[in-house]
């Protein structure tokens, strides 16, 4: 009898061994501007994320949510085509010690068209978004092949996305991954007094670096549903999870 019962002690404690996740990870899509069709399939796709590399993910739109206590259990924020003022000082606060007690941020596409009044996000960001033209088909070149979720992306690839011009620096330490070639489409765009002409021979898309004491990653791609459902998307979008969470990969 006592046999059988450490025989089932056993098999408890090894499946729980086993079922344990390597990370957990708050996706965070709230909007209080443009609301991306995208945002769909993004939320899907962490999903099917997580069971493929085994973290979890808790996806929310309630800033009522973004506590100090709430994200404690978390190691990295992704915000998801997020737009406009979304967070109260109190919620701003909470995301900064988050990010100093030495855990990750991920952005994706229009998380960089959120929260311009805070100056602390944008430095985080990197560059915030300042125009689009219409969505075209234009090569995306890598500069930097030395990183997590770089392994399969090619030095070339021929995308459809929409292309963010954005405006000045914020950060001057960021590493830049990708590029996108403004020969390859037309840069040009027009909204009233806001004009965009592109960014010259260096069109940044993706970037990483260390931020206030963790770190940041963010992509620009990420606008049309369907590329979440492509695999050098979620490779790239994987890669930037896993090192904004762990650090890990360089």
């Amino acid at each position: 009898m006592k046999k059988n019962i450490l025989f089932f002690l056993a098999l408890i404690l090894s499946q729980s061994i086993f079922a344990q996740k390597q990370f957990k990870v708050f996706l965070f899509t709230k909007t209080a501007g443009w609301h991306h069709e995208s945002i769909h399939e993004g939320v899907a796709a962490f999903r099917k994320l997580a069971e493929r590399h085994n973290f979890d993910v808790d996806w929310q739109e309630n800033t009522q949510f973004v506590t100090e206590k709430n994200l404690e259990k978390y190691q990295c924020i992704v915000f998801l085509n997020t737009t406009g003022d979304v967070l109260d000082s109190t919620q701003q606060k909470a995301v900064e010690k988050f990010i100093q007690s030495g855990k990750g941020f991920v952005g994706i596409h229009s998380a960089s068209d959120t929260e311009y009044g805070w100056e602390w996000y944008t430095k985080m960001v990197g560059m915030m978004f300042k125009i689009h033209p219409a969505q075209q088909t234009a090569y995306l070149n890598v500069v930097d092949s030395n990183f997590p979720g770089m392994e399969r992306f090619p030095k070339k690839l021929l995308w459809t996305d929409e292309w963010y011009e954005f405006g000045e620096l914020k950060a001057k330490d960021l590493k830049y991954l990708v590029t996108v070639d403004e020969k390859s489409y037309d840069p040009k765009a027009k909204w009233g007094t806001n004009e965009g002409k592109g960014m010259g021979n260096v069109h940044p898309i993706s970037w990483y670096h260390a931020y206030d004491g963790g770190r940041a990653f963010y992509t620009a791609l990420g606008h049309i549903p369907a590329t979440f459902s492509d695999q050098t998307f979620l490779d790239h979008l994987y890669g930037g999870v896993y090192w904004a969470t762990t650090g890990k990969g360089l």
